[in-house]
């Protein structure tokens, strides 16, 4: 026995814990002593402020220098200055010549809605969204689930509905000046059938037409947007709703729609902002007319701060089109993209 209690007096002098008892271990120091033994430093290394700023591969910036510069130039000072001359009295003066620009405040915002061709613009552009947008998402994606589904020509009909988008609009416009104006194409075939007056010249059938046609040139573009969504969602999906008894449009609605929310709200968001640079194809139609019934704020810029001279009110119209998107541009996000 006593040399048994010795031999266990001689481990714990050696260092083990006595019987009984457990040894109290520290906590506060326990990370701080696994990164020194792993061989990491305890704390972080502090990031110098030029560093920060650059990142840690300077080099991106160097290679997004060029258009980080475009978009400087084009787009953000003359927004700047935009929004600077919708606050000021301002107008055109002779190269070199100086003169006040005093701030007016909303005075040129108040000016051009009490006017009755702003609000005409405003109008006609609610009217251009009303029916291009759910004319685009619809015809879109009902075409690109036909081409999806398709086994054969599939390569032409994408190359078909892609052209017009690629085509210059000038060349487009010119087909369907030929197609709708007084003795087109379009009348020929519906005698008396056609409106009177005929397409371009009919204040409620202007606006319509054009939104059509907007609809009809951008439409490749979003058809390949949804064929590229489409191609990505799992055909078992599909098998295994029909194979649960459901049809083909109860199929679409529970997995194609789903799938392709993104793409939706993407193709809404496009639409918005295309919808709202509007100005080629009044422009070129119809100049705005028959009296103003194809005017859309874009134009109503155009003729104000450069056929009229008036760029402090052409300011104000397009810092509100501007507003007004991006408003509309949100509240359509949150809509599609809501479970």
């Amino acid at each position: 026995m006593k040399s048994l209690r010795d031999s266990l007096d001689g481990t714990q002098a050696a260092g083990a814990p006595p019987r009984g008892r457990h040894p109290r271990r520290s906590t506060r120091h326990a990370p701080q002593a696994a990164a020194h033994e792993s061989g990491a430093p305890g704390r972080r290394p502090r990031v110098s402020r030029l560093e920060r700023w650059l990142g840690t591969s300077p080099l991106g910036l160097v290679l997004t220098a060029p258009y980080t510069g475009y978009v400087l130039v084009v787009f953000i000072i003359p927004f700047g200055v935009g929004v600077w001359m919708a606050f000021h009295d301002y107008f055109f003066t002779a190269p070199g010549v100086s003169a006040p620009h005093p701030f007016v405040g909303f005075d040129n915002f108040t000016e051009v809605l009490g006017e009755k061709s702003t609000r005409r613009a405003f109008a006609n552009l609610g009217l251009f969204m009303a029916i291009n947008i759910p004319l685009t998402v619809v015809l879109a994606l009902a075409l690109a689930s036909a081409l999806n589904a398709a086994t054969h020509w599939r390569g032409f009909f994408r190359v078909a509905y892609y052209v017009p988008y690629v085509t210059a609009s000038v060349a487009t416009l010119a087909v369907w000046l030929f197609l709708f104006n007084g003795s087109g194409a379009v009348n020929n075939v519906l005698g008396s059938w056609a409106p009177d007056p005929s397409w371009l010249a009919n204040k409620q059938l202007v606006m319509p037409l054009i939104a059509v046609y907007v609809t009809w040139k951008q439409l490749g573009f979003y058809i390949l947007l949804y064929l590229a969504a489409l191609q990505n969602v799992p055909k078992e999906l599909h098998e295994a709703a029909l194979t649960d008894g459901a049809g083909r449009w109860q199929a679409f609605r529970a997995v194609t729609l789903p799938a392709v929310r993104p793409v939706t709200s993407l193709v809404v968001l496009l639409s918005i902002i295309t919808a709202g640079q509007i100005f080629t194809e009044p422009f070129l139609l119809t100049g705005g007319g028959p009296s103003g019934a194809s005017l859309t704020p874009a134009l109503l810029v155009y003729q104000r701060g450069i056929e009229q001279g008036e760029p402090d009110a052409a300011a104000a119209i397009g810092l509100i089109l501007v507003t007004g998107v991006l408003v509309i541009a949100t509240v359509a996000r949150r809509v599609t993209e809501r479970d």
